[in-house]
């Protein structure tokens, strides 16, 4: 959902939003409930550590981490790579603040300062790999690196850090599905519900689904397919970027608060053409290597 403040809020009545915000350590906390225990991890003064950022920076760390190791393996100057990875992370979230506002523009224009807001959520992962790519890939580009390689080596980390990063939408109780009596359903409090699901307790975890589909196909790209496409520059990423696709696609369907663009669903069309590339990329470039499936 788009981040508001409780008195941007619509509510089923006007007292709503202090009610719940007094109620917050009561009724949702019920015991066995799968639910957010809220967005602050640390609170030290006026200074609040929130799970989201908490979250996102260890994703970093990680998938930095991650790849360094790789291209150390791969023989490659592992210092150079870091220095366009940074600069990927930096161009990526960057291009994932932009996209997400661009598509919530109304909102946005109502209330400029929640652009820089990123602490609430709303990071588009679509346009966080645009930004990473332009930035990134530009940068190596220019320097004479590897980039197409450099994207290879990023991504299993990328993978890595969406399923971590996924949970912090968890936290801020964001990016969940439609209601559902699932035994795994996830309790939203009152103030995090969409208006039309306001009398609603349950919903789809679909950061969940999504973050244990980004865990799988993690795994793939480390144990199946990063040694065999080795010699093919470019597959490792368009098989991530295909594998991703089809788990988006299927849990954007769920969503409540996707980016919309008429009436299609921005990430389900973000991930048509992220399988097209991989079902035509990757088989083109093992021809060209011969590199064996």
């Amino acid at each position: 959902m788009i981040p508001k403040r409780c008195e941007e809020c619509q509510r089923i009545w006007p007292e709503m939003c202090d009610l719940f915000d007094s109620m917050e350590a009561g009724p949702y906390k019920r015991v066995g409930m799968f639910h957010s225990p809220g967005a602050i991890a640390l609170q030290l003064g006026p200074l609040s550590f929130r799970w989201y950022g908490i979250l996102m920076a260890s994703a970093m760390g990680i998938g930095l981490w991650l790849a360094y190791r790789e291209a150390r393996r791969r023989g490659l100057d592992p210092d150079s790579m870091l220095k366009a990875a940074e600069l990927g992370l930096l161009g990526g979230l960057i291009g994932a603040r932009l996209y997400y506002v661009a598509f919530n523009l109304d909102y946005y224009l109502r209330f400029p300062g929640k652009i820089f807001a990123v602490w609430e959520g709303g990071l588009a992962i679509h346009g966080g790999v645009i930004g990473g790519l332009l930035v990134g890939g530009g940068y190596a580009l220019a320097r004479g690196l590897p980039a197409i390689t450099y994207l290879d080596i990023a991504a299993p980390s990328l993978a890595l850090g969406q399923a971590i990063g996924r949970w912090g939408n968890f936290f801020n109780e964001e990016a969940f599905g439609t209601p559902t009596n699932l035994p795994w359903r996830l309790f939203i409090s009152p103030p995090h519900r969409p208006i039309q699901y306001a009398q609603d307790e349950y919903f789809h975890p679909t950061f969940l689904y999504e973050s244990l589909w980004d865990l799988a196909v993690f795994l793939l790209l480390m144990v199946v397919f990063r040694k065999r496409f080795e010699r093919a520059p470019g597959a490792l990423f368009l098989t991530y970027l295909g594998l991703y696709s089809v788990g988006r696609f299927l849990t954007e369907a769920l969503r409540t608060d996707a980016l919309m663009l008429g009436p299609i669903r921005v990430a389900q069309l973000a991930s048509v053409v992220g399988v097209t590339l991989a079902l035509v990329g990757v088989p083109l470039l093992l021809r060209r290597t011969r590199a064996p499936v």
